[in-house]
């Protein structure tokens, strides 16, 4: 849980590789989890490495890693520009892109002020912090290491100096560590669901539902990714509804309502994931990829990815309105308005040079206005 919505270029996976590899797991009706790292029989899954290892796909392609020009701290929190690193425990690290972390801990934190039950005391921060660390860390690291895994055959062309390509780890530590992440926040939120006294265990099948679509979304043969709308929604509900939807069940109720309200929201996180789309097209269109900007063509792509983000504003606040609730439909407008400004400032004008510093002007302001919804609905 699996973006709220930070750096999105950050945010956004890498692109997907479009090709029937031989690399596949295989999830049968009845699995048995188990550290994977040979071939299992029936019952139980199996992630096989290519017929190509890493070592073969190292000597395919170049370093094109700038010689001592990378940096740490981009190391540390999985962005390009990374310096390269030897140590393990920080290669580890870098495969979870900590950077993708902050829009789960925020959708944690709006499901919490969502719910209305959540208080100032030791125990419901103790609750936030571990469901936040489930979010976060453990299963957005587990979809961020599994997406690196199936994608690592274009990484090798692309950025043959990332972690997985470059054989600075090896498949069996990556494996080991999807499997340990997974099960980590799997564990996680069966133990939240004990704790808030849960007789249905909804944390621990929101979290499940989430890994699955974590691992559709990046592995064949359903790879999500590979279509603009489909892809881009499902990581938009990723980012936004799945934290949501933890947070208030933790401490209160998930209700119909706030359901479709938060996959409403998520329209909105579809329009964000295609800013990201625009620097890719030429690579999308080499390897057949459908993203929006490819489909409709740039200028068209544009005005959708604008068109998503706000209309979806414009109706939810209109659905705060008509629920009696004006001041803070009034609030989410008053925020929608400079996210306009700075699309006919930046993003419009070229969506490839302006894209950071639209985003990083943008963003905080849905950002804000997602906890405005999440208070209104509290009351």
């Amino acid at each position: 849980m699996s973006s709220v919505l930070n750096t999105v270029s950050s945010l956004r996976l890498s692109r997907v590789y479009n090709s029937n590899n031989n690399n596949h797991l295989r999830l049968p009706t009845h699995s048995v989890l188990t550290p994977p790292s040979v071939s299992f029989t029936r019952r139980r899954l199996t992630i096989r490495a290519a017929d190509t290892d890493t070592n073969e796909v190292k000597s395919k392609a170049p370093d094109k890693a700038p010689a001592g020009g990378g940096s740490s701290f981009n190391q540390l929190l999985g962005i390009k520009g990374a310096a390269q690193e030897t140590d393990k425990w920080k290669i580890r690290l870098q495969l979870t892109k900590p950077v993708t972390w902050p829009p789960l801990v925020w959708g944690v934190v709006c499901g919490a002020a969502a719910s209305g039950n959540f208080h100032w005391n030791l125990e419901d921060v103790a609750k936030s912090i571990l469901c936040m660390i489930m979010s976060g860390p453990c299963l957005t690291g587990y979809t961020q290491t599994l997406n690196d895994w199936y994608d690592r055959e274009i990484d090798a062309i692309n950025e043959p100096y990332r972690p997985i390509p470059s054989g600075a780890i090896s498949e069996n530590e990556v494996i080991s560590q999807i499997w340990l992440l997974l099960l980590g926040g799997l564990g996680i939120a069966g133990l939240l669901d004990v704790w808030a006294g849960h007789d249905f265990p909804i944390v621990f099948y929101l979290a499940l539902g989430g890994s699955l679509l974590s691992y559709i979304y990046s592995a064949p043969p359903l790879k999500l990714k590979q279509n603009g709308w489909i892809g881009n929604f499902a990581l938009g509900a990723s980012y936004i509804s799945l934290p949501w939807w933890a947070g208030q069940a933790l401490f209160g109720t998930l209700t119909p309502d706030i359901v479709v309200l938060t996959l409403l929201y998520s329209i909105a996180g579809l329009g964000i994931a295609i800013v990201n789309d625009f620097k890719s097209i030429e690579g999308d269109k080499a390897l057949g990829l459908q993203s929006l900007p490819v489909a409709f063509g740039a200028e068209t792509a544009k005005w959708i990815c604008v068109g998503a983000i706000d209309i979806t504003q414009l109706s939810i606040a209109g659905y705060l309105l008509e629920a009696g609730k004006p001041y803070y439909a009034l609030a989410l407008v008053g925020l929608i308005v400079p996210q306009v400004v700075f699309q006919f400032q930046y993003f419009l004008k070229d969506p490839v040079k302006y894209d950071v510093k639209y985003q990083a002007s943008a963003q905080p302001f849905l950002v804000l206005g997602l906890l405005v919804t999440a208070l209104a609905t509290s009351h």
